[in-house]
């Protein structure tokens, strides 16, 4: 019997819907009848928070929560009929009533606000990174696996005709065996936060002004070490500092990586290097280099992923002269015949060089198709009772695999990886990077 790998099982699971009406009563606990409108909280509202409720406008938006009402004031003022809360914590012990929560809060606060929401039984959407650690990562993974809720990490480009093509072909064989994968976004968050603020690199700034009107600096820091409010933090640019933010790597890497770990069903790597240009124990590097080394799967050959950021691989040999590399950020796929490139969301993908293109005889489409968006998959999924596109079951995976890269970039070498037991096997001092302590009243 062929192995039914994780990534199928999803697919195939994306497929099916419930046929029949059922009244809300007759379902279990985050269950909703397809018939009604499902009961959506926004949490973190201000930023990405705010465009993923637009998608979610033909649902009832029916409560709103941010540590930073001035910021949110926007997206409170969309929805008037919403009710405003400060405290996640507090709302989901109020409004037992929602029946799902979209999370696009920074970073640092995902795991803990995810995990709050699956133990209260709600349908959860959670902004890319899932979380802000690779043991994080696992405990979403296994608690969405044993819930009856429906659950999606914002990776948009996973609903996408693109991603799907380059699946379908590089399954198809066109390009032949592939055992080498190049990734890249050549963006950088250079100027860093701390830049504006700070004389010298890679250090917090000394000053420490008055917290805004209408922020909460506390439930804003939440599970991360305390320090003193400054606006090289938030609003916007707390991404580029390791306490809160995962960097490029978590940020377009969740993007980039999921047509890879797709379409050649990878798990576990089993080493990642990194060398890094500008690292320090604040901030985000410059740029860097992140290579993984994934084994075999069943027939299929090990695979050598390289990831770049802040800069770019070279240009494929296969590429003619005069076409362009998809600007910003993509993969290629090195195969034995040609090569597969794409853009950041695995869309525009093409075979190289072109007359491979040209004389390909595509596959039949294989994958389900996505009407609408992303969000609108996952809240169509909720109330149908089954797996969206990018459930925790498979994009918590994807996590780890990129977070994994920012242990190897913060340790400056190379790590051995233990997946049964979390655990970089060669380099002890990962275990605090692996799993982060918590503030004091703080817990997943």
């Amino acid at each position: 019997m062929e192995k039914i790998t994780r990534r199928r099982f999803l697919e195939s699971s994306a497929a099916a819907s419930l046929l029949t009406i059922v009244p809300r009563r007759v379902l279990g606990r985050g269950q909703t009848p397809p018939s009604d409108k499902l009961a959506i909280a926004g949490i973190g509202i201000g930023g990405m928070g705010a465009a993923n409720l637009r998608e979610l406008e033909s649902e009832n938006i029916a409560a709103l929560c941010d540590t930073d009402l001035s910021y949110a004031s926007g997206t409170i003022k969309r929805y008037p009929a919403a009710e405003v809360f400060t405290d996640y914590r507090i709302m989901l012990e109020k409004r037992k009533d929602i029946d799902a929560v979209v999370i696009a809060t920074p970073d640092h606060t995902h795991a803990v606000i995810t995990m709050a929401a699956l133990r209260a039984g709600k349908h959860v959407y959670t902004q890319k990174p899932l979380t802000h650690g690779v043991w994080e990562a696992r405990q979403l993974a296994d608690a969405a696996r044993t819930s009856k809720v429906t659950t999606q990490m914002g990776i948009q480009g996973h609903s996408g005709e693109g991603i799907r093509l380059v699946v379908e072909w590089l399954r198809a064989g066109l390009i032949g065996e592939v055992r080498e994968v190049d990734g890249w976004c050549d963006l950088s968050y250079y100027p860093w936060g701390h830049a504006y603020w700070s004389s010298k690199w890679g250090e917090r700034p000394a000053d420490t002004p008055a917290v805004p009107a209408g922020l909460d600096w506390d439930l804003w820091i939440g599970p991360a070490p305390f320090r003193p409010y400054h606006p090289a933090y938030h609003p916007m640019v707390w991404r580029c500092w390791w306490d809160f933010g995962v960097g490029m790597m978590g940020d377009r890497g969740a993007h980039t990586l999921d047509a890879a770990v797709w379409a050649l069903d990878l798990d576990a790597p089993e080493t990642v290097e990194a060398t890094s240009c500008g690292l320090n124990a604040e901030t985000h590097p410059l740029s860097a280099i992140v290579t993984y080394r994934f084994p075999a799967r069943s027939a299929r050959p090990p695979v050598k992923l390289t990831w770049y950021e802040g800069t770019r691989p070279p240009r494929p040999e296969e590429l003619e002269e005069g076409r362009k590399m998809p600007a910003e950020g993509g993969l290629v796929f090195k195969g034995a015949k040609g090569a597969i490139m794409c853009g950041v969301y695995g869309d525009g993908p093409r075979i190289v060089p072109e007359k491979l293109m040209q004389a390909a005889e595509r596959p039949e489409k294989s994958i389900p198709r996505v009407e609408g968006s992303h969000e609108q998959d996952w809240a169509r999924a909720s109330k149908a009772g089954r797996k969206a596109g990018a459930a925790f079951e498979y994009s918590g995976p994807l996590t780890e695999i990129c977070l994994l890269g920012n242990v190897a970039k913060r340790l400056d070498t190379r790590i051995a990886w233990d997946p049964v037991n979390l655990r970089v096997t060669n380099a002890p001092e990962a275990e605090a990077l692996i799993r982060r302590p918590y503030r004091p009243g703080w817990s997943l």
